[in-house]
């Protein structure tokens, strides 16, 4: 037991045997999900895509609203912890801790972790497809494809990938770094909970928690990952130009599956050198690699116009972010229709990747402050990333809008837009030397999120101990998730995958309100502790 906090939370493990170090209940449940879930789709691929994408659909009708009002209360919660001195200032570990990484490698591991592979492919096509849809042009105030869309174009965009979506990440980490590194408890999801529940996660209770954070974890990596590789396999063909890597315009099934197996492969020995090697080390190399692609956007890109998008949509964005992280549209209707496609899947896809992005912060953030942690994982990364889309998704507007691209680039598949709009900016020799650029990019990308996936879920099934894992159980887990993304891919394309994530994100939703609410209760009651004894010293 803590004596500072009352609280009793330990996971039992393994003393000895195969499982060694590792809660058995935690482990082999997981496992016996994801494996069932990977045999359905393996022996019935048309029944098991055909449920999956119609639980998909009930999930973002019936919870839409949900996902919209909560997103914004872990928005809230963050930013006020920050704002307040009295938490703002509080060091997750004690006076005397100092972070164990440097700045830039602190911040490389976290965006590396949280976002490359998304950013990579959505930083094109996002903006892409709002230039040609989005709420402004279905409720009939701006044109599509026409300069008076841009503005909403960012509006949109930035929602997505701006102050809500990283709060979820920072809620989660914030939550899991506080209650291990300050309370003494194991850093595993179950401690976030302690404040509510307290000894009873020892049991059951704490076992479904930390059983939905692996399966939240390996679905919503899943998804990354199978979005990573298709983009990874346009760009080898736009290298390349192997005709069997693509089928009607996008990656074909067999492409995708062996460059699945590659970056599986090296993902798992990245993850068996631990976070201060492989994964540090992939880390630094791949935010050293987005700043020289960024550059060169910068030089050779429509560098004007991204400067104007970039201040006006972050001005437009947060002059509207209130109304915009609170709207909830009528279900049926057009705007409801392109709510759910968008802003509901993306939340749901943030929520499933929480856990393992949460607790990969966690880990890596000890010594920092409760301010610092907080803006450098919401602040920092959300400016990275409008940064991105208007240098980047910037140059593809004015390539459509100037009639060079010919709507090539919004006719393509999102995997293959980048590509497109570099063979359109560049002579074919300079195209194919900055399509390995961001070939290279993408590989370090997917593999620092797969090794850091494997990482947290193995942290998790070892109840919090976060020394290095056993190789075996790393190369394990690196097989179930290399198996079952190829099933679903099999079974579903990338739309399987879309649908199981959303589903296994919903449970992980209630969860991290429920940490918000143990959070904020263990932060007041911490403070009146304080104030009862400074009273007490004083009378």
């Amino acid at each position: 037991m803590n004596k500072s906090t009352g609280y009793c939370i330990a996971v039992a493990t393994a003393d000895d045997g195969f499982y060694k170090g590792f809660n058995h209940t935690i482990t082999l449940g997981s496992k016996m999900l994801i494996l069932a879930l990977t045999l359905w789709a393996l022996v019935s691929p048309e029944q098991a895509a055909s449920v999956l994408a119609s639980v998909q659909g009930m999930t973002l009708d019936s919870f839409g609203g949900y996902y919209i009002y909560v997103m914004a209360l872990f928005a809230l919660v963050c930013f006020v912890l920050a704002a307040i001195p009295k938490y703002g200032k509080i060091k997750l570990g004690n006076a005397n801790t100092k972070p164990e990484f440097s700045s830039f490698s602190w911040f490389s591991m976290m965006f590396g972790a949280g976002i490359g592979i998304g950013m990579l492919t959505y930083a094109t096509g996002e903006p892409i497809y709002h230039f040609a849809n989005n709420p402004d042009i279905i409720a009939g105030n701006v044109a599509a494809k026409s300069v008076e869309t841009l503005d909403s174009v960012y509006r949109y965009s930035f929602l997505h990938w701006g102050l809500s979506a990283w709060s979820v990440y920072s809620l989660v980490g914030l939550s899991l770094a506080y209650f291990s590194f300050n309370r003494g408890l194991p850093l595993t999801i179950r401690s976030g909970l302690a404040p509510l529940f307290g000894k009873s996660l020892n049991g059951p209770l704490g076992h479904v928690v930390d059983i939905t954070a692996v399966l939240a974890t390996i679905l919503g990596i899943a998804v990354t990952i199978g979005f990573g590789i298709s983009q990874f396999t346009s760009g080898i063909y736009n290298v390349l130009g192997a005709e069997w890597m693509i089928e009607a315009g996008k990656p074909s099934t067999v492409a995708m599956i062996i460059a699945l197996v590659v970056v599986m492969g090296l993902s798992t020995l990245s993850a068996m050198s631990g976070v201060g090697k492989g994964i540090k080390w992939l880390s630094n190399m791949n935010m050293t690699l987005s700043f020289i692609l960024l550059a060169f956007f910068l030089v050779f890109g429509s560098t004007w116009l991204a400067l104007e998008l970039l201040g006006k949509g972050i001005l437009d964005y947060l002059i509207n972010f209130v109304s915009l992280a609170v709207n909830v549209e009528e279900k049926g209707t057009p705007l409801g229709d392109w709510q759910n496609g968008w802003t509901i899947f993306n939340w749901a896809w943030w929520v499933a990747y929480a856990p393992f992005v949460g607790m990969f912060f966690a880990r890596i953030s000890k010594g920092r402050t409760i301010r610092e942690f907080i803006l450098g994982s919401i602040m920092v990364p959300s400016l990275v990333c409008f940064i991105w889309f208007t240098f980047v998704g910037g140059s593809a507007l004015d390539l459509e809008l100037s009639g060079q691209a010919n709507e090539q680039i919004i006719s393509a598949d999102i995997s293959a837009q980048i590509f497109v709009m570099l063979n359109l900016l560049l002579s074919p020799v300079v195209a194919k030397l900055m399509s390995i650029v961001v070939v290279v990019l993408l590989l370090t990308f997917l593999i620092t999120s797969a090794d850091s996936a494997v990482f947290v879920v193995n942290t998790i099934n070892a109840g919090g101990k976060t020394e290095q894992h056993s190789k075996v159980h790393i190369a394990i887990w690196g097989c179930f998730l290399t198996i079952m993304i190829a099933v679903l891919l099999l079974a579903g394309g990338l739309g399987a995958l879309k649908a199981a994530m959303v589903i296994g994100a919903l449970p992980f939703s209630f969860i991290m309100c429920l940490m918000t609410v143990a959070l904020l209760k263990e932060m007041l009651s911490s403070h009146q502790q304080k104030n009862n004894e400074l009273a007490q010293k004083y009378t």
